[in-house]
């Protein structure tokens, strides 16, 4: 009678072992946080696109409001300098980094939208109102987009952290956890008082 080697004894062990240590989860996990990433950088991309044929309307509707308008080219232009690859995702700085300048494109367009209302005949113009309502879906889209990149990151962070798959995590992929997308203005938090005096 032939006993098995202990190869054959020993492989299927360790494929076991290893696939509870996360040996495919975990580049799974981490692939699809950087698939919602870029999801978020498209998002942006689409909003820096739809600004210069913003500008070109504005200015030739509202030169009362160009302070705001060259807030929204500047801030633009810093937002677009500004990249975050899917290997820098683990650097909370870059990504820090790269939140503010969105984030103070974003507030530079809420003031322009502010303004709109004090400015009908600008309001009214179509094509000025088709460019608002672009950047109003867009960030729609951005708020979506950061939403599922955070989702991803939540599951990649906590499989690399977790027994088993923290072994196979630091062992063969030296994983490291991802920076989440969060506000970046103070008391973004708490919910703007609204007062009609």
């Amino acid at each position: 009678m032939r006993f098995p080697s202990r190869f054959a004894l020993i492989a299927p062990v360790a494929a076991v072992a290893l696939a509870g240590c996360g040996i495919n989860s975990i580049p799974t996990a981490e692939e699809n946080a950087k698939a919602k990433w870029a999801d978020v950088q498209a998002s942006y991309q689409r909003r820096a696109d739809l600004i210069p044929n913003l500008q070109a309307t504005v200015k030739g509707s509202a030169a009362s409001e160009g302070k705001i308008l060259t807030d929204v080219i500047e801030a633009r232009a810093k937002a677009t300098s500004i990249q975050v690859s899917a290997n820098d995702l683990t650097d909370p700085a870059k990504v820090a980094q790269f939140q503010a300048a969105q984030g103070q494109l974003s507030g530079s367009l809420s003031r322009l939208m502010a303004n709109v209302e004090a400015y009908p005949e600008l309001k009214s113009q179509a094509n000025f109102s088709t460019f608002m309502q672009q950047i109003e879906g867009t960030e729609n889209r951005i708020n979506i987009a950061i939403r599922d990149y955070n989702v991803a990151v939540q599951s990649y962070n906590t499989q690399i952290r977790t027994f088993p798959a923290a072994i196979g995590a630091k062992i063969f992929y030296g994983a490291k956890p991802m920076a989440t997308y969060t506000a970046t203005s103070a008391g973004a938090q708490n919910a703007p008082k609204v007062d009609f005096n």
